[in-house]
């Protein structure tokens, strides 16, 4: 699983075979530039995931429901979760935390879900300490073990586990019935996600730990932008093969009237 935010994000998801593409908040930051996810408005997002649709064929493609879009009540949920469907051509959407009440009203509604536990970006203010691990001591992970079975029973078909030890992880994938999704979660979880410009190595601001880059893009990015902007200053481009031309007869006709009217 992997991110994406628009139409060649997409295309490129659909032709490495990934098996589901999340059309992520992540996006605030990635591609907006916005300090954390929780600045990302429901419009944003919804343009945002739009585009991924139309790039994309075969994954399963799973809206995030940005933060202030479903906590107020099951009923602003359900028509967020809807509006994705609907507007958006989500398959399936996904929210951040521990609300099975809240995920039992969406699935009633007829749209499937996906949970998110660990770390969750949208609250880190009120997890605390900002991005980091969660569920490293024993009330914490018993806990996230507790909220990972409520969110099951409440009709999730998936988790994301986020930043949590990769021995409760381990623990939470034997227990539910549900696959899990891992990111910064180790080995044992079902899946694994990653944001596509952190593996691409686009987005550099800072790298998580459990950040692999595959590629450095923005390295290129930077290059070929400025070998670019030298070819232009040294007037090496455009050059010929870039240049449009007329017909022979026309661009005499042209010329000769240029020097009638000097």
């Amino acid at each position: 699983m992997v991110t994406a935010y628009d139409v060649p994000s997409a295309q490129v998801a659909e032709e490495a075979g990934v098996d589901l593409v999340l059309a992520g908040d992540t996006a605030a930051m990635t591609v907006l530039g916005y300090p954390g996810t929780a600045a990302v408005t429901f419009e944003e997002m919804l343009v945002l995931t739009k585009a991924v649709r139309r790039g994309l064929l075969t994954p399963l493609l799973v809206g995030d429901l940005p933060f202030g879009s479903y906590e107020r009540s099951h009923e602003q949920a359900i028509a967020s979760a809807q509006r994705f469907v609907k507007e958006a051509g989500c398959d399936v959407v996904k929210f951040e935390g521990p609300a099975s009440g809240r995920a039992r009203a969406i699935v009633e509604a007829g749209i499937p879900v996906m949970g998110h536990l660990g770390l969750t970006p949208q609250t880190t203010t009120a997890l605390g300490g900002g991005f980091k691990a969660q569920a490293r001591d024993f009330v914490a992970a018993r806990r996230l073990i507790d909220d990972a079975l409520a969110l099951e029973a409440a009709g999730c078909f998936a988790l994301v586990l986020e930043a949590v030890p990769a021995e409760v992880a381990a623990a939470v994938t034997r227990r539910l019935e549900i696959p899990t999704i891992g990111i910064g979660a180790g080995a044992a979880t079902d899946g694994q996600v990653l944001v596509l410009n952190d593996l691409l190595g686009i987005f550099e601001e800072f790298k998580p730990r459990f950040v692999k880059r595959y590629a450095q893009l923005r390295r290129e990015m930077v290059t070929a932008v400025s070998s670019f902007a030298a070819d232009v200053r040294a007037r090496r481009f455009p050059a010929r093969e870039h240049c449009y031309s007329m017909e022979p007869d026309d661009r005499e006709t042209f010329l000769a009237s240029l020097e009638a009217d000097a």
